[in-house]
């Protein structure tokens, strides 16, 4: 049941962001959590709470017109009142009446670091490693 439990956080991450479902979103992470994703952006990965999370991501993905990230080939290991599930993912952003095609698509694998709480498994780090991307990436906003 860990396991399932695990993996559910996790598409909830995504499935969240999606679908603009801030609020619930907040509810996903730890109180603090360490994101890495310098495959992407470069720089060093940095420790936010929910909110700091939150806000960001509103900010950027909230840019797009829609955006959809999948989740695929689940590996979980539990360790008493830890996990870590590693996934496999495709990112699609759709961008709004962008110069230079209105898509871009991102694909690699997401680790993420869970611990147990009262309340269920809680997201405690995401590392994403990007290993192609196709399309626009010009569209960020």
């Amino acid at each position: 049941m860990d396991r399932l439990d695990v993996i559910d956080a996790c598409t909830r991450l995504v499935w969240y962001a999606d679908q603009r479902e801030w609020d619930l979103l907040r509810g996903v992470f730890a109180p603090r959590v360490r994101l890495d994703y310098t495959s992407l952006n470069g720089g060093e990965p940095v420790t936010l709470t929910p909110d700091q999370i939150v806000d960001g991501w509103q900010e950027v993905l909230g840019g797009y017109e829609a955006t959809q990230h999948l989740l695929a080939n689940h590996l979980v290991a539990i360790d008493g009142d830890t996990a870590v599930c590693t996934a496999a993912f495709q990112a699609t952003h759709r961008g709004r009446g962008a110069f230079g095609g209105s898509l871009w698509t991102l694909g690699g694998t997401y680790r993420f670091e869970l611990a147990r709480f009262d309340t269920g498994w809680l997201i405690t780090g995401v590392t994403m490693t990007a290993t192609w991307g196709d399309g626009n990436r010009g569209l960020l906003p």
